[in-house]
């Protein structure tokens, strides 16, 4: 079956058509800018030369039907016609306690989404304006939501539930949800895979490393705690997010800088983290060939990155009584040495250690564990989109 996947942020596309027979992408692309000048589209099909190209795109509509439009066309399409879509995939932030799985789009399942935007303000509006323009343009093709919450649903209370009166809870549902599900799943899965052993017996601690990071204990192929929280603004410090805080830290901020609102949120999630400690990026590779050529706050902030990730995996190693295997995925975890090395250093009471020959690599999947340790280390490049993709089928195989 043909999927198109399709991942919609408020001015950007991102999509893939993949065959879920052979699980390789036909075509993937990036539709930038929407409603902005200089927008565009680039798309990559297999095996064919790249099309990029400016031109007016004023809304996900018009985005969605020039995706469309070249994935038929004549020199740069990869199929004969629209027909052989079998289902869209839609990756949707933000499902609340609704959904613990994907969804076929229904009246229902859509009202559901958009009951979740309070929760996920910038992300789920871009969502659903995607589902809405392939309805559209695509009627009678089955849409199916994806939650990247939706794997973190497993959690037990005492996981989930924060200090605060349990009728926040109650009235605002004021909980720990987890993002990057759909990553932490894939990889676990792929780890049983490597280790060749049932999914269902394995004890893995998935750190999804990137400008954007998070850390998920997952037992028996399900997860069991997770970083990020409320928002993704907890957890780990991150590319431009602070990580946790003490509370008092924000009033006292918004009260010293004559902050309101607006102000301390941007602040905490644009202008904190890796970039705000080492006041060079908020990409790793720049802090890393800072830190190289001797700039001590863009070390100060790699070595405060990698202390929280390995507290988290300290952590979440005594919720699941022990480890099978540490996976490394996304942007830096999948790409960057030094940091692996960094985080694993220190956790030979674990069982583990890396060898630093196989660490030399960059998005390939991998075992990078020295010989005779307990506790594997495993490089799994996440692959959200082919993830995404099945879970569709999965969906609309018995329609």
């Amino acid at each position: 079956m043909y999927i198109l996947v399709i991942n919609c942020g408020s001015s950007s596309l991102k999509y893939q058509l993949l065959d879920t027979v052979t699980r390789n992408p036909l075509a993937k692309g990036l539709v930038e800018r929407i409603g902005m000048s200089g927008s565009g589209l680039t798309h990559r099909p297999a095996g064919k030369d790249a099309k990029a190209a400016v031109l007016e795109i004023p809304d996900h509509t018009v985005a969605i039907r020039l995706v469309l439009d070249t994935l038929v066309d004549p020199t740069y399409g990869v199929m004969q016609n629209l027909g052989q879509i079998g289902a869209v995939g839609h990756r949707v932030v933000h499902g609340g306690e609704e959904f613990a799985q994907s969804a076929l789009v229904t009246a229902e399942v859509m009202k559901g989404i958009e009951d979740c935007v309070e929760l996920a303000p910038l992300h789920n509006p871009p969502n659903i304006a995607g589902i809405k323009a392939c309805q559209k343009l695509m009627p009678g093709v089955p849409q199916v939501a994806v939650f990247d919450t939706a794997f973190h649903q497993t959690m037990p209370r005492e996981a989930y539930i924060y200090g605060l009166p349990y009728e926040m809870y109650e009235k605002y549902k004021i909980r720990r949800y987890g993002f990057h599900g759909t990553s932490h799943k894939y990889v676990s899965q792929r780890a049983a895979v490597l280790l060749q052993k049932p999914l269902a017996s394995l004890k893995l601690i998935s750190c999804h490393l990137g400008n954007g990071s998070s850390i998920t204990a997952v037992r028996g192929g399900k997860s069991v705690e997770t970083s990020m929280g409320f928002t993704p603004l907890e957890g780990l410090m991150m590319g431009t997010r602070s990580g946790n805080l003490d509370p008092a830290i924000v009033s006292y901020i918004m009260r010293k800088e004559n902050m309101d609102f607006e102000q301390i949120n941007d602040f905490l999630n644009k202008r904190s983290g890796v970039l705000g400690v080492s006041g060079v990026s908020s990409d790793f590779r720049d802090i890393e060939a800072a830190a190289q050529q001797g700039n001590g706050r863009a070390q100060l902030a790699l070595d405060i990155f990698a202390h929280d990730v390995k507290e988290y995996i300290g952590a979440y190693a005594a919720i699941l009584d022990g480890v099978d295997a540490i996976i490394f995925t996304a942007g830096l975890g999948e790409n960057s040495a030094g940091m692996r090395e960094a985080v694993c250093g220190g956790l030979s009471y674990m069982g583990v250690a890396v060898d630093p020959e196989k660490n030399k690599v960059r998005g390939e999947e991998v075992d990078i564990s020295a010989e005779g340790t307990r506790c594997p280390i495993l490089v799994i490049p996440t692959n959200e989109e082919l993830m995404i993709a099945l879970e569709t089928e999965e969906v609309v195989r018995g329609l």
